[in-house]
Parts: structure tokens; C-alpha cells; sequence
């Protein structure tokens, strides 16, 4: 093994929150992800503009990361470590060792932590590998096991009865296609940090709306599973996802991925997602996130690596914004947005307060209630992506500085105009802009079945299209001062406003002026 050692870019650990409980036992076994480098010259989208094949992918990746692969091998034999899997396609190689043995093959000291009546593996500082290997190396993850995300729901507490609407309610105030089997053929892909869900609890949502219950698959990653009972607020950010992308979409399959709250589960939870042939989604909706610098450089880059492969392979990526109002929950005094909703590659989705009679909206205001509410706002990671060029987008709450605007889209997301769902047996009305996340997942599969084909990255049709939406120009999302305003086309606390779904569908399918062809969708 080379002595010369090089710190992994982007590796660098703060101190975690909470008591130090001194070292974690060496002799504890773990699992680490390690994702690698391609070179800038790797194959991308082909020029004619089609998706890529999870097998194409696969298929050239391997030559391309040969050597790589066998250079982290080689170094972990040396280290005592085992290589339990490898990816190319998702340039992926798994390790497995004692705490001990990583301590040492990545120059990382680890302690456990307890905070918040959790107890967890953490570190400071940076990673490092020998010289000639560092370079190859986009992320180590699993090390540091501290939670990442928090779910973006909102239970409404001593909800009456009929308070809210049933999710394909919402789906026929906003116009969502309904054939005769909506989503048939589709797979909605929906990521969870943890909880879990039950078949009774499905059955009889779905009864209730008049549905058959949909094919749900829960599909471990990294060590998590379907557990529900565990964690109450998870299982109803769970039911929520199930139960609102299922009401817009029931004929899909939905394959529901669980993965630790770390960030080393997020991104495997993404990537296999992305690249899973089996379920072959097309399109990934997520409900958890968390403030853009609550993240490492490293799990950034490489979250946006696996976003990157879903939009190549032709997934739309739905996210929820956040429900912390303009500062996202955070207490220092500044403006902040949700990652991964911020990401350029991610349809984000934020929040209104939807209020409906005899069948029809009577209006939609940004939703601000109760302490809580959308978030959005200017990307302090991200510059402008190409398709918000042509829009206007407001100050930075924080200063002179230009980046992607959050929001894309909005739906309805207030918990006292939310959603009647079941949960561990009970009917609960929970809200939170992972309540929109889903439901643009589910429409985007009704898109893509009307399309015959996978929408992909949607963003430069969406906001091409702004008669497509209904404008929400009410409402702000100020927290302590900070804030945005709605207004008049695109602004930064509802996007480009909630979705007519009959036009939007008609845009993507072809079947309206100005369709974008299946090449350049």
C-alpha cells in the first residue's frame, strides 16, 4: 500500500451535534459505499437526444472503470477490508470491514454520538486514500452515519371529520388524466429514510377512494427495510407517498426503496433506483431533504452523479421543497433551500393551500400556516440552470448573488387542506410539500403513458408551457423576516404554479401545439 496519501475532495466532516460517547468499537462490522470517477470523455446522452438502457450503461462503464475497480480492490485487500459488490453501471463498489480497518484505509478517526434520543456513528475532518487512488474516488459514504434528511410531511392534529380532501380528489381538481387504468405500464419509484408500510393500510386507503390497491414492492437498499410500527412520522410520510402517488396513478407499480436516514442511503437509494432493471422506473419521487449546507461536498457531488444517471436513462425526478418556510427550518438567520429539491436535475415541488367546492378550485393561495409552509427560494450551490434564463427571478434573501430558483411546480401541500390518508389503521389528514412531490410523480406517470414514452429531465417543456399551470400569485413564504412573495408567473415560493394536468399531458403526448417530439423531450 502507498505511504504518499491525498485527502478525498469534498470529504470534509464538521463536528457532529450532540455528546460524544468516545470511539466507536473497533471490531464493529460495516458497510462503506465507495463511488468512482469517470473520466470527462465517458459516454453521455447520445447526440440525437435518446435516453440511455440501464444495460448500455452498464455495458460501457465497465471498460471505463476496469481500472478503478481494481485499484479499490487491491487497496482494501491491503487494508483487510472485503469487496462485497460491484456496480459499474452505477460506478459503485461496496466494502465491508471492521471499524478499525476503515479507520485506517481512509485516515478517519470515528466516535459515536448520541442527539436527540438517537445514537449514531460520526467523524471529523477529511477522508484520505494513497495518492494514486484518491483521484479516482467521488465519494466515500457510510462512514458517517449521522441522519440527513427529515420527512416533509405535516400531520393537521385533531383533524374533523371530512377535513381534506382524498388524494384522487386533489388528482380531479387539477385535472389529471384518468383513463381506464391510470399508469398502467409505469413504475413509480418512491425513496423513504425510513418507516414503513403495511398491505391493510393500502387496501383501505384505496377502498376509500374508490381505487383497487396498486402493486407496491418494498425494495431494501443498503441495509434498510420495510418496518413499519418503528417510527410513526415516517410510516405517515410513507402512507402519504404510497397513498397520493397511488390515487393519481393506481395502475402503476410503485416500488417503494428503503434506505437508512444517512447519506450514504440516499444516494444508493437514488442510484439504484436509477438503475434498477428490474422495476424499471421512470419516474422517482422524493419526500425527504434537508438545508443545502447540512450537506458534505462530496455527497452533493455525488448525489448529483445518480440524478444525472436517472435524467440520462430517461427518470423524472420529483422533490419535495420543504416545509420551513423561506429559511427551511434552519435557525441562523438566513435564507435556505431543501436539497435535493434544488438540484438543477430535480423537479422541485412546492406548497399551496387549496380550498375547493363542488368539484372545482375556489382558490389557491402559497401555503403559510401555523408556524410552517413552503419553502423556496435562491440555490446557494447551484448557478441558474439553463431553463430559468428566460424568467425573472428575485433577490437573493441573503445577498447580491444569482442561482437556481426553487420551486418548479406547486400542488396542494397545506395540512388543513391536506390529504385523508391511513396510517397504522388510523385515517390521519397530513400536508407538507411532500405531499406535492408525490402527486407530481404520479402525473408525470399518467404523462408518460398517454406519451408512450419517458418524459426525462421535464423542466425546458414545463417552463415553456406556462398556460399549463394555474398561476398562484398569493400568498409569500416569510419566516422571521426572510421571504418571497408570489406573483405573477414563475416565483420562488410556488414555481410556475400547480398543474392543469389535461394540458400539461397534451404538451408532453404531442397532442397539443407545440409538443415537444420524443427526441427532444
Amino acid at each position: 500500500m502507498a505511504t504518499d496519501r491525498s485527502v478525498i475532495a469534498g470529504s470534509e466532516r464538521i463536528s457532529p451535534a450532540g455528546l460524544s460517547l468516545g470511539p466507536a468499537p473497533g471490531e464493529d462490522v460495516t458497510d462503506v459505499s465507495v463511488y468512482l470517477k469517470l473520466e470527462p470523455s465517458s459516454p453521455g446522452r447520445p447526440a440525437d437526444g435518446a435516453f440511455r438502457t440501464r444495460a448500455d450503461l452498464a455495458r460501457e462503464r465497465e471498460p471505463a472503470l476496469h481500472a478503478a475497480v481494481a485499484a479499490v480492490t487491491t487497496f482494501a485487500a491491503s487494508c483487510g477490508l472485503k469487496v462485497i459488490d460491484v456496480h459499474p453501471g452505477r460506478r459503485l463498489v461496496r466494502l465491508q470491514g471492521s471499524v478499525t480497518a476503515f479507520e485506517t484505509a481512509f485516515g478517519a478517526q470515528l466516535h459515536r454520538y448520541s442527539h436527540e434520543g438517537r445514537e449514531f456513528r460520526g467523524r471529523t475532518g477529511s477522508l484520505s486514500a494513497p495518492s494514486d487512488l484518491a483521484p479516482m474516488i467521488e465519494a466515500v459514504l457510510g462512514l458517517d452515519q449521522r441522519p440527513v434528511a427529515t420527512p416533509k410531511s405535516i400531520r393537521l392534529a385533531r383533524a374533523k371529520a371530512n377535513t381534506g380532501f382524498l388524494p384522487n380528489a386533489v388528482a380531479r381538481l387539477y385535472d389529471l388524466p384518468n383513463p381506464a387504468q391510470p399508469g398502467q405500464g409505469e413504475c413509480i419509484a418512491i425513496l423513504e429514510l425510513g418507516g414503513g408500510f403495511n398491505a391493510a393500510d393500502t387496501d383501505q386507503a384505496f377502498a376509500a377512494m374508490g381505487l383497487s390497491s396498486p402493486s407496491v414492492v418494498a425494495v431494501a437498499v443498503s441495509g434498510g427495510s420495510n418496518h413499519p410500527g418503528k417510527d410513526t412520522d415516517a410510516d405517515g410520510e410513507v402512507a402519504l407517498d404510497i397513498q397520493g402517488a397511488g390515487g393519481v396513478a393506481p395502475g402503476a407499480r410503485l416500488a417503494v426503496y428503503f434506505a437508512a436516514n444517512t447519506d450514504q442511503g440516499f444516494v444508493d437509494a437514488i442510484s439504484q433506483a436509477a438503475h434498477d432493471q428490474a422495476n424499471a422506473p421512470s419516474v422517482v419521487s422524493i419526500s425527504w431533504g434537508s438545508p443545502e449546507d447540512a450537506w458534505t461536498a462530496q455527497a452533493v457531488a455525488e448525489m448529483t452523479s445518480a440524478l444525472q444517471d436517472a435524467a440520462d436513462l430517461g427518470l423524472t425526478v420529483t422533490a419535495a421543497s420543504g416545509d420551513g418556510l423561506a429559511t427551511d427550518g434552519a435557525s441562523d438567520g438566513k435564507a435556505h433551500v431543501d436539497f435535493p429539491a434544488s438540484s438543477p436535475l430535480v423537479l422541485g415541488c412546492g406548497g399551496v393551500k387549496l380550498d375547493a367546492s363542488g368539484g372545482a378550485i375556489t382558490g389557491e393561495t402559497v401555503w403559510n400556516s401555523d408556524g410552517g409552509g413552503t419553502g423556496g427560494g435562491i440555490s446557494d450551490l447551484f448557478p441558474v440552470p439553463a431553463y430559468q434564463t428566460g424568467i425573472k427571478l428575485p433577490a437573493d434573501a441573503n445577498g447580491p448573488r444569482q442561482g437556481r430558483g426553487v420551486p418548479d411546480v406547486a400542488g396542494d401541500a397545506d395540512p388543513n387542506t391536506g390529504y385523508r390518508v391511513i396510517v397504522d389503521g388510523q385515517s390521519e389528514v397530513i400536508g407538507g410539500t411532500s405531499a406535492a412531490a408525490p402527486l407530481w410523480a404520479g402525473l408525470f406517470a399518467l404523462i408518460n403513458q398517454a406519451a408512450g414514452r419517458p418524459s426525462g429531465q421535464p423542466h425546458a417543456v414545463l417552463y415553456s408551457r406556462p398556460e399549463a399551470f394555474n398561476d398562484i400569485t398569493s400568498g409569500n413564504n416569510r419566516s422571521g423576516g426572510l421571504g418571497y412573495k408570489a406573483a405573477k408567473g414563475w416565483d420562488a415560493c410556488t414555481g410556475l404554479g400547480t398543474p392543469k394536468g389535461a394540458a400539461l399531458t397534451a404538451v408532453f403526448s404531442g397532442k397539443a401545439e407545440g409538443a415537444p417530439s420524443a427526441a427532444s423531450s
